[in-house]
Parts: structure tokens; sequence; C-alpha cells
């Protein structure tokens, strides 16, 4: 009798175990995009949204929404103001996101504010142009901007100070040249930077190499450099760096989610699993190489801890410009 009344309060625990992992599961799943569609925020969401569904991890198909406005400062501050509790959405963010966190461009909410959730692949910074451009090598550009750095009108999806930004100046800084000196102009967003200079707008982006990368196997662009330590594995190969070039920098772009502060830790975790089992899957990591996104794995605890460490080394580089309020 103890043993068939002990076996029934194990089931009984069992199915009411089971009953709120199933609880946990969000009935309206949707990522966040904090810019217009076409851009690094997009592709990110779209790569959670379609490796979900392959693995049949949601019951509901997650949607994209696109909330533009201040490089992710708009998205940032509505997560935590307007729905710190909800579970059922997780926002994308980039390296671009805590580098202007690190400079106070997202309000009064600093790093600390939201619940880091999972880190799904790294991007690399790339400078390109049309493949109609007189510049074919990185040194022409530099060339050229030595001469008369009003001569060029570069493109990026953000503003000064932004990540886009920042990867130009930091190449001007090591020609010799002031990044104050440069004609930039700033968009919403990496799709919107593309267009414009696909349209003869601006003559060079600055942008993440997977943002790029679609409009390189149309021919429609050339890659002067892709801002990493070596050339990158595959279809990548040919692109040359900009050490390769003689300028010693290196951007690589984390690309992942966060979550409102007031998500409870069984509704983050349930997202957590997810991400750590749809990390660790090979049909994942083929998608994601797809998208010409390099492996990382980073989730929860690790997650917040890259973040904070990032944010702290932004901040100082930002000083180093002049660029900290």
């Amino acid at each position: 009798m103890k043993t068939t009344f002990t076996r029934i309060a194990l089931a009984a625990a069992c199915m009411a175990f089971a009953g709120q992992l199933l609880a946990a599961q969000p009935s309206r799943p949707e990522c966040i995009a904090p810019a217009k569609p076409g851009g690094g925020f997009d592709l990110t969401c779209k790569l959670a949204q379609m490796g979900m569904k392959n693995a049949g991890m949601l019951d509901s198909p997650m949607r994209v929404t696109y909330m533009p406005g201040g490089v992710g400062a708009v998205a940032y501050n509505a997560v935590i103001a307007q729905r710190p509790d909800d579970a059922g959405t997780i926002t994308a963010f980039s390296s671009g996101s805590l580098l202007n966190l690190a400079q106070g461009k997202f309000g009064r909410y600093d790093e600390t504010a939201v619940r880091w959730l999972a880190g799904i692949g790294t991007d690399y910074g790339a400078i390109s142009v049309r493949a109609d451009s007189p510049y074919k090598t990185l040194p022409d550009l530099i060339n050229a901007l030595k001469k008369d750095p009003s001569s060029v009108v570069f493109g990026a999806g953000a503003t000064i100070g932004g990540q886009d930004w920042m990867q130009t100046a930091l190449l001007a800084r090591l020609a010799g040249i002031d990044p104050k000196d440069l004609r930039y102009v700033a968009f919403e967003g990496g799709g919107e930077t593309l267009t414009a200079m696909l349209g003869g707008h601006v003559q060079v982006t600055s942008s993440g190499l997977g943002e790029v990368t679609p409009q390189l196997e149309a021919k429609k662009i050339r890659i002067l450099a892709v801002l990493a330590d070596e050339r990158l594995p595959g279809d990548l190969a040919d692109i040359p760096t900009a050490k390769e070039q003689g300028y010693d920098i290196s951007w690589p772009v984390i690309r992942g989610f966060y979550m409102g502060p007031d998500v409870s830790d069984e509704q983050f975790n349930w997202w957590k699993q997810q991400f750590d089992t749809l990390l660790a899957s090979e049909d994942f990591a083929t998608l994601r190489e797809q998208r010409d996104l390099l492996p990382l794995t980073l989730t929860g605890d690790e997650l917040e801890a890259f973040v904070f460490k990032q944010v702290a080394e932004y901040k100082t580089l930002a000083a180093e410009f002049g660029l900290m309020r």
C-alpha cells in the first residue's frame, strides 16, 4: 500500500513538473528586431525563428516585429518599461547595442537592466563598395581619404559613436586620418545603408559582414576588407582582411537576444534550454553558416558575464575617441 501511494505521489509530481514546463512555453512567441527589415537585427531574429521552427520547439510560430529607433534604444526602453515580464518576447542585440549602452545612448537604463538570454553567432565588421566602384582594395580607399577625407561619403547603420562609425574611425586612425574629417551619413539599420549605397547616395558602407553577403553573392558589391584576425572559412575565404592589407583592426560582432527584467526564472530558463539545445544541433550550425555567421554559444550567466565585460571595454574605447557623456 505504501509502495502504491509512493508511486502515485511520484507520478503526480512528474505530471505537475511536466505541466510547469508546458506552461512555460509562450503562446505568442515574438522576436523584436530593433531596426527596419533587412539588417543584422532582422537576420538575428529570423535565424532564431527558422531554427526553432525546424526543430519543432514552438507550438506557435515565432513572429518577427520591427521596432526601429536609436539603433536599439527604443526597443530596449520599451521592453524594460512596458513589457518587463513578457515571457513570449525576445529582443535581438549586437555588439553595436553594447557599444551604445557603454556610451549611455539607451537613456537611463544600463547593461544591468535586462536579462541576457543567448548569444547565437559571431559576425565581423566589413567595409564594402559597389561592384563598379573605383576602389578595388582597402589601400585604394585609404589613399583617397588621405588625399581628401571629404571626397568619400560613408554610410552606416548608426550615428557617430555607433559600431559602424567606430569601424571607420579605427581605420582612419590607423591611416593617420582624423575620424572627425570623414563624411558620414547615418541610417537606421544596415538594410537602409546598403540600399543607399546601391542607389549611389553613399560610396562606402561600414557594416556587419552578414548584412552584405547576399549582395556579394548577387555580384552587386565588393567587400574591400573583413575586420577579422584571419580570413574566414568557406565561401568567404576570398575576402581579404584589413590586417593583411596593413591595417591592424579586428571587430567581431556578437549577435543574440535579451528578455525583460521581470521575466520569471522558470520562463527565462525555458528559453535558455531551447537555445542550449538549438546551439548544440548540427542543423542549426548549418543554418547559421548559410547566413555567414561563425559559431558562438553563450547563454544565461555566461552571456551576462561576457556582456558586462564587453561594455566595460567599449567604455574605454569610447573614451579614447572623446565619445563618453
